[in-house]
């Protein structure tokens, strides 16, 4: 019998319905001594790495619906299952089709780098720096997922670094029966995501031969611009200096150039979601081309969960009433519509019908200024991160002059560059981040199916419970306390 390798059917905790996780099409299991035979077959194997993280219930849309949901910026208009509404109520269980899914994608996303990294190590079928290459955004894929996994799953490394995190896979699963692992600590973990991104920094290209590329593959600015964002939820703001001297010019204008590539604020807010979506500021997204094999169901995409349908529309007691969402000066207020029922709608995703093809925002270079901006200001170095905040500010204003009290204290300063990160990536998915990662009540908010009841730092739903999934194929995980 030819032994098959599994790229993206690993079943680790497949319980729930998803027709993306149940294709048994040979694009995605074929045999294993022709996946790698060839460097075109080798390139395929690395670009579906970025497909398991374009499934709709990750970075597709629905992961950062999911974040945004349990966050405190929008009120529910859909009462469905379908729709999350248990997801916004805050009372998921672990046999709830959602928690299985984010868990089953994120290891299938997991296990296909672990193959892809072990077939490739010492292959001759490409050169040895282009395997390099392909490694380390394997590497940079599997410290993503984690990331992804253990936010959602795990409590805040700041409240607990040596309680229970993830199953700590790093060898592939090519055949059933290998699914017993247990819990590895959250430390742990992190340590691992924060050794793959090194190791893939070393290894990534500085940049592609085209903006697409540069925007929907990792090179080394994707690599350093996620090791930000990790450092900032580990409280390790030296870290984050660290990392962001490497991408962050001294002086305004702030920017990143090596070769062709410079990284950079977009000179104009709505340009990020309203141009090519591969401008300067992107440095990693999730994009849709023209095919039906790449395009969310309307449920699961972006522009209809905020805009078309809605499911999700603004908070009246959230950041949308904040005065820069509500001056024309402020080009972000743009982006922010009132429907029929007077609900205030988000439009920086605006591609509401079929084939709802808008690009995901992953990591964006003004969220690489906001995270060294509070690292320098948990610094002292108020002066620094004033002037990246206003950077941030002035592009979508730019007449705009903080007011002295807003900034000229550490707490003050701290204060505002939380608003600026509420107001700036509104939608995106950061809220929940920022909210657990700062140890803080999950807010009550009112919608059209009723009020959702606040989230203590202690509550056991502040976290979403591990799949009943993996719980019933894994027989060394413990459930979450």
């Amino acid at each position: 019998m030819k032994k098959y390798i599994l790229l993206s059917l690993i079943v680790l905790s497949l319980t729930a319905c998803n027709s993306d996780l149940l294709d048994t099409t040979p694009k995605t299991s074929i045999p294993e001594a022709e996946a790698y035979s060839t460097p075109s077959k080798i390139l395929a194997q690395v670009n579906n790495l970025y497909r398991l993280l374009q499934n709709q219930s990750f970075y597709g849309g629905r992961y950062l619906v999911f974040n945004e949901q349990r966050a405190d910026e929008f009120g529910q208009s859909d009462g469905n299952a379908a729709a999350g509404s248990a997801v916004w109520n805050q009372n998921v269980a672990s046999t709830n089709d959602f928690v299985n899914n984010v868990w089953s994608v994120g290891y299938t996303a997991i296990n296909a780098s672990n193959i892809l990294i072990s077939k490739l190590e010492g292959t001759t079928v490409v050169s040895e720096n282009l395997a390099k290459n392909y490694i380390a955004e394997a590497k940079f894929v599997r410290a993503l997922a984690y990331f992804s996994l253990i936010q959602t799953y795990a409590k805040p490394y700041a409240l607990d670094k040596n309680g229970l995190g993830l199953p700590l896979r790093l060898t592939p699963i090519t055949s059933a029966g290998n699914n017993d692992l247990a819990r590895s600590t959250i430390e742990e973990i992190y340590n691992q995501i924060l050794k793959d991104l090194n190791e893939a920094e070393t290894d990534l290209p500085t940049e592609y031969t085209t903006s697409l590329l540069n925007t929907s593959r990792a090179k080394k600015v994707t690599a350093i611009a996620l090791k930000t964002r990790v450092y900032l939820v580990q409280n390790n703001f030296d870290k984050v200096i660290e990392e962001g001297q490497k991408i962050i010019s001294i002086n305004a204008p702030y920017q990143y150039n090596t070769g062709n590539l410079t990284q950079k604020l977009e000179p104009t807010y709505n340009a990020i979601f309203t141009g090519s979506y591969t401008g300067p500021e992107a440095i990693f997204s999730i994009p849709f081309a023209n095919s039906t094999t790449e395009t969310p169901t309307a449920q699961s995409s972006l522009a209809f969960t905020y805009l078309g349908q809605p499911i999700l529309y603004l908070a009246t007691e959230g950041i949308a009433n904040d005065p820069a969402l509500n001056t024309t000066d402020d080009s972000r207020a743009s982006l922010i519509i009132k429907n029929s029922a007077n609900q205030k709608l988000l439009k920086k995703f605006s591609l509401a019908t079929a084939p709802f093809r808008d690009y995901v925002p992953v990591l964006r270079y003004a969220e690489v200024l906001l995270n060294y901006a509070e690292a320098k200001a948990q610094n002292n170095d108020l002066a620094t991160a004033t002037s990246l905040l206003q950077a941030v500010r002035n592009r979508s204003n730019p007449s705009f002059v903080f007011p002295t009290t807003a900034i000229n204290t550490k707490e003050a300063l701290l204060q505002t560059l939380s608003t600026e990160r509420r107001i700036e990536f509104l939608g995106e998915g950061l809220r929940l981040m920022d909210l657990q990662r700062n140890l803080q009540t999950l807010p009550a908010k009112k919608g059209a199916i009723g009020t959702a009841p606040l989230v203590l730092v202690s509550s056991s739903n502040y976290i979403w419970p591990i799949p009943s999934g993996e719980l019933s194929t894994n027989k060394l995980i413990v459930p979450n306390p």
